[in-house]
């Protein structure tokens, strides 16, 4: 159970940040990359505004002349110099632009290469061509940002080369990948030891309890001895008398409970032996004995029960469990039949046992296999349930690796055992 909990809180944790960590590494990743694009696309418009046919480019030498320009309004962020902050004008300087010219007709009037040979004019020229095709103002083809500009007297393709920042961002990609990674390591030993120092004082408070019980169950098997001889002696020295038949009877209820507290005990504490053997087989004799109980109190079972289900376990606890399912519906169930079925679902034997039964609440399902949980109709019989039952079939369940679990449906009970076959 408590590894259960350790693993769901490692999980949780775990996942939280895996989400947190990746939510934030996309919106980072994302956010440059949008920024990048948008400074390409201001810088491509840019040189668009400084071209001209005659010049091609900007002056080689770097330096942008005032009278170069185009009449832009001062505050314009898309001016071409006087009112750019500095260092978008140093990363134009330092970005290797090209462009074809076009006249009217198609014809080309002038390829620029950007004082570069990392791309050859038929390259420009088939780049150039595919931008016009798209008939789109701007876009990107292969490692080409490209801007459209229609003038006057011919048509600009502006181009810009991204080649470096796209190698920038897959290298930002997987740093981050890795960073990540190992990020998620540390924290996966961080919550595992966080998760045991969490459940620790729970598990250890847990094993208090059993042992509380385990111990108390065997203390008390002697004084309810003694209490059983001394009635004997009694009887034989005054005769039957009512109040020693009380003290039978509250002797007797004594040591059922007894047995019933060192049976959860064991059960919890896995201390059974277990062999292979046919649930088929052992469910059908369970049921035989109830069929008899359920005749005397006007009611009968249903049983549906498909053979040749083998399973890993302890004989004397899976009989325990059917017994106390069938005790239970034949105990506090309504209406005049009980049904039960073992079938086969992938690798289990699923056992079901439903029985007529007042409307239950969520709140009354959830606390149905607590410990000394009673419904309040059930607590003035005198009987021997003392709430322990459906406690140990929980704990039978689990101790072979399976669960089990309660619902209303239609105005029955259904109790539903999963345990796993061979």
């Amino acid at each position: 159970m408590f590894n259960k909990t350790r693993r769901k809180i490692v999980f949780t944790v775990v996942f939280s940040l895996l989400a947190l960590m990746t939510v934030t590494l996309t919106t980072i990743y994302i956010s440059n990359r949008i920024a990048l694009d948008r400074d390409n696309r201001e810088m491509l418009k840019t040189f668009a505004e400084r071209y001209s046919i005659e010049g091609q480019t900007p002056p080689p030498d770097g330096e942008f002349r005032p009278d170069d320009a185009p009449d832009v309004r001062p505050g314009d962020r898309n001016g071409p110099h006087g009112d750019r902050p500095g260092k978008d004008e140093r990363e134009f300087r330092l970005s290797t632009f090209y462009s074809v010219a076009y006249s009217k007709d198609g014809e080309v009037l002038a390829v620029d290469s950007g004082n570069s040979d990392l791309q050859s004019e038929e390259s420009l020229l088939e780049t150039a061509a595919a931008a016009l095709d798209k008939g789109t103002e701007s876009g990107r083809i292969g490692n080409m940002t490209y801007l459209v500009d229609e003038r006057e007297d011919y048509t600009l393709v502006a181009m810009i080369d991204l080649t470096i920042s796209d190698n920038n961002q897959t290298r930002l990609f997987y740093q981050m990948l890795v960073i990540g990674s190992a990020a998620l390591i540390v924290l996966i030993v961080m919550s595992v030891f966080i998760a045991r120092r969490i459940v620790r004082p729970l598990e250890e408070s847990d094993k208090r309890q059993k042992r509380f019980v385990s111990d108390a169950g065997h203390e008390l098997k002697t004084p309810i001895a003694v209490i059983s001889a001394n009635s004997e002696l009694l009887k034989r020295e005054i005769g039957q008398n009512e109040w020693l038949d009380n003290i039978d009877y509250e002797n007797e209820r004594m040591s059922d409970l007894v047995k019933q507290l060192l049976a959860l005990s064991k059960a919890e504490n896995g201390e059974v032996q277990k062999e292979t053997l046919d649930f088929s087989k052992l469910v059908d004799g369970e049921v035989l004995p109830f069929e008899t109980l359920a005749y005397e109190k006007g009611k009968n079972i249903v049983s549906d029960i498909e053979p040749g289900l083998f399973t890993e376990g302890n004989q004397s606890q899976l009989r325990q469990l059917v017994s106390i399912l069938l005790d239970n519906a034949l105990s506090h169930g309504t209406g005049k039949t009980i049904n039960l079925s073992l079938r086969k679902e992938k690798h289990n034997a699923v056992l079901t046992v439903s029985n007529g039964a007042p409307e239950m609440s969520a709140e009354r399902l959830s606390r149905l296999f607590e410990r000394f949980y009673r419904a309040d109709e059930a607590r003035g019989e005198a009987d021997a349930h003392y709430g322990l039952g459906l406690s140990i079939a929980k704990a039978v369940a689990e101790a072979h690796g399976g669960r089990i679990g309660a619902n209303y449906k239609e105005g029955k009970a259904v109790f539903t055992v999963t345990v796993p076959i061979k």
